[in-house]
């Protein structure tokens, strides 16, 4: 490497280059993969995670994904615990999705139209093309940077070192603000690609793409004061009047427009609202968004939820058997038996309605998971090799859940297994992000299970994992 030798070429470079890493540094956070809930523990975006919600973005993004040739790539919608409106890809195999874009969709169509946006950015690689484009710009701006260190090294030998150094550092600026400006212009292509591509694909489902243009409609009506006066060039995404008015000419071209949508499927989306605001929301705003004259199903269904959640047990109880009472079929209210019974100290009880919402939900992992918890929690010895069996089976779905790892460690404690008990102890801290205790605990695994043997193999490659950036 070539360093400058004049102080103030040094310094010129140094005060470049820590705008050119920084801004390149936020550019690639923006893209990285996001690891999920088990993998960043408590260092990165927590994920929220429930059958119902997760079964309806399936069916909500299934047909997208198979018409932009996208079905066999088993592409995954995860839900971020954060209250404000976003949806983002970051490495092309997930949609992520906050939970306030859940609750803020009031009709599925809106919410699909998201889903139908993101899947164009997916579909046109456009994460991978614009690694490529900033790979091609550090190349660019390193050139431009030495072009303008190697002016003011020039000029500092031939004494003019005043003239030079402006010379050197307009050589330094003007590239790299070209440079952004073209990487901006790239991404906000990107995004009135997407929007064409979501169109697309709404339409060739038979689905209006209405509510996709209402969705940004709404966004932009916010977001214009503060765009008024901003640079078209300087932003990432296209300025908000243009992109609208672009994306209203392609959506009403549609044949589907005007399409509803289906009731039920309207029914499922206020029910994964009220869930998402019973679970999420403070008591009294979710008492202020579904007061007690509100009878429908999801202003129940919320109620039933954050009284639950707060302390009333017995209230809670009998709401949630006047929810199964009105829909014996719905499996995700014997669930809700299942979980408030356990979390209640009762967790005996739990295991009937969670057997039921197994049963019912065709062994739904998630759900797996409470039951063998309800059973390890029993305190009956008889039921654990049963609640092993059950935990086994679910992780081998969901192999990503610390919940059902541990346990499993617990299950093969009270069995006196405690080679196991410790693996999968080290698998629930390596999955929470607590590589330290993993470690501890699969070094300690391995000098329980014979060597060479499954165990001592998946505890081997644990004690052998180094840890990554920000974790312990």
């Amino acid at each position: 490497m070539i360093k400058p030798q004049h102080p103030s070429a040094r310094a010129a470079l140094h005060r470049s280059g820590v705008r050119l890493t920084a801004w390149l540094v936020a550019a690639a956070l923006a893209l990285a993969p996001q690891p999920s809930l088990a993998q960043q523990g408590n260092n990165g975006p927590r994920l929220l995670r429930d059958t119902e919600i997760e079964q309806l973005l399936r069916d909500y993004t299934r047909p997208i994904l198979r018409t932009a040739g996208l079905e066999k790539q088993n592409i995954q919608v995860a839900i971020i615990n954060d209250p404000t409106f976003n949806a983002f890809v970051a490495d092309g195999r997930r949609i992520f999705v906050n939970y306030g874009a859940l609750m803020q969709s009031q009709t599925p169509n809106q919410l699909i139209g998201v889903l139908a946006h993101e899947t164009g950015h997916l579909a046109g690689g456009h994460l991978s093309k614009l690694r490529e484009q900033l790979a091609q710009a550090q190349t660019q701006m390193i050139v431009a940077m030495m072009l303008g260190v190697g002016a003011m090294v020039a000029g500092a030998k031939s004494g003019s070192e005043g003239a030079a150094g402006n010379i050197g550092m307009a050589a330094l600026s003007a590239p790299q603000e070209m440079i952004r400006r073209n990487l901006l212009s790239y991404q906000r292509q990107q995004e009135e690609n997407a929007d064409r591509a979501g169109v697309k694909f709404l339409t060739a489902t038979g689905q209006s793409p209405k509510g996709m243009y209402e969705t940004f409609k709404r966004f932009t009506d916010d977001s214009l004061f503060a765009a008024r006066g901003a640079d078209p060039y300087a932003q990432s995404h296209p300025m908000p009047a243009e992109r609208v008015r672009a994306l209203e000419d392609l959506a009403r071209s549609s044949p589907y427009w005007d399409k509803k949508d289906d009731a039920a499927l309207q029914l499922r989306h206020d029910m994964m609202r009220a869930k998402t605001s019973g679970f999420m929301e403070k008591a009294d705003t979710v008492y202020r968004r579904y007061p007690p004259s509100n009878d429908t199903l999801p202003a129940r269904y919320a109620r039933a939820i954050a009284t639950y959640l707060h302390g009333d047990l017995r209230s809670a109880l009998s709401q949630i058997d006047g929810l199964i009472q009105q829909q014996p079929a719905n499996p995700y209210f014997y669930e809700l038996r299942g979980q408030a019974l356990l979390e209640g100290g009762r967790p005996a009880e739990a295991v009937a309605p969670l057997r039921k919402a197994v049963a019912m939900t065709n062994g739904a992992p998630l759900i797996a998971m409470l039951l063998g918890q309800a059973l390890v929690a029993s305190d009956n010895k008889a039921t654990t090799d049963e609640a092993i069996g059950i935990l086994r089976v679910a992780l081998a779905r969901e192999t990503e859940a610390p919940l059902g790892y541990s346990q499993l460690a617990m299950a093969y404690g009270r069995k006196g297994d405690y080679a196991q008990a410790d693996l999968a102890a080290a698998q629930a801290a390596f999955l929470r992000g607590d590589g330290k205790t993993a470690r501890e605990l699969a070094s300690r695994a391995k000098t329980r299970f014979a060597v060479g043997s499954p165990g001592w193999v998946k505890a081997d490659d644990i004690v052998a994992t180094k840890p990554m950036p920000g974790q312990k």
